[in-house]
């Protein structure tokens, strides 16, 4: 069986949101491991402090594990864990990396993962979100050094990332929501 099937029955889920939510979270898992080369190609400077961001990276790789067993609670995890991964990843690179925008996809994932009637758990998670937000100004001295010309490359990585990674949120749980409305 390869790789790619493998992982298809991995993040498959009898719910579309679930499985949408999984494989999104697969993506982010399988895209971490490459984010340190990213800076080191594209940024340069103090870019080993990258490697804080695989803490999140287990958390995001067995959402499916526990979609399995509670579907809403895996869709929960992926949003939470975002947050949690932003958060790390602004006081490990500086606010001026522009990684907070990492947050916009988390708020997304929680107003499109969640049906009407879990319009509460939508609700809080967008509040923590939101709350996550409020944290600019207050990390302190980031973890990494980087200078201006070096940030300037950061900003335009993240933007970019963020950008394809909302197209991708929106697409995916759009198409889930289509798939799994009442007829």
């Amino acid at each position: 069986m390869s790789l790619v099937r493998r992982l298809g029955n991995y993040a498959a889920h009898s719910d579309p949101l679930t499985a949408a939510c999984n494989r999104i979270a697969l993506l982010v898992a399988s895209n971490q491991p490459f984010y340190p080369l990213y800076l080191w190609w594209i940024v340069g400077g103090d870019w080993p402090v990258a490697c804080w961001t695989f803490l999140s990276t287990p958390f995001f790789a067995c959402l499916p594990v526990v979609a399995r067993r509670n579907a809403v609670a895996g869709r929960i995890m992926l949003p939470l864990t975002g947050i949690a991964n932003g958060i790390l990843s602004t006081k490990a690179f500086g606010e001026t990396s522009g990684v907070e925008l990492f947050l916009i996809p988390c708020g997304l994932i929680a107003c499109l993962a969640f049906r009407r009637e879990e319009w509460r758990v939508a609700a809080v998670l967008l509040g923590v979100t939101l709350g996550a937000g409020l944290l600019h100004g207050h990390y302190g001295d980031p973890l990494g050094r980087f200078t201006a010309p070096e940030y300037a490359h950061f900003l335009r990585l993240n933007v970019m990332s963020v950008a394809a990674l909302s197209a991708v949120i929106v697409w995916s749980l759009s198409r889930a929501r289509a798939s799994s409305a009442p007829r």
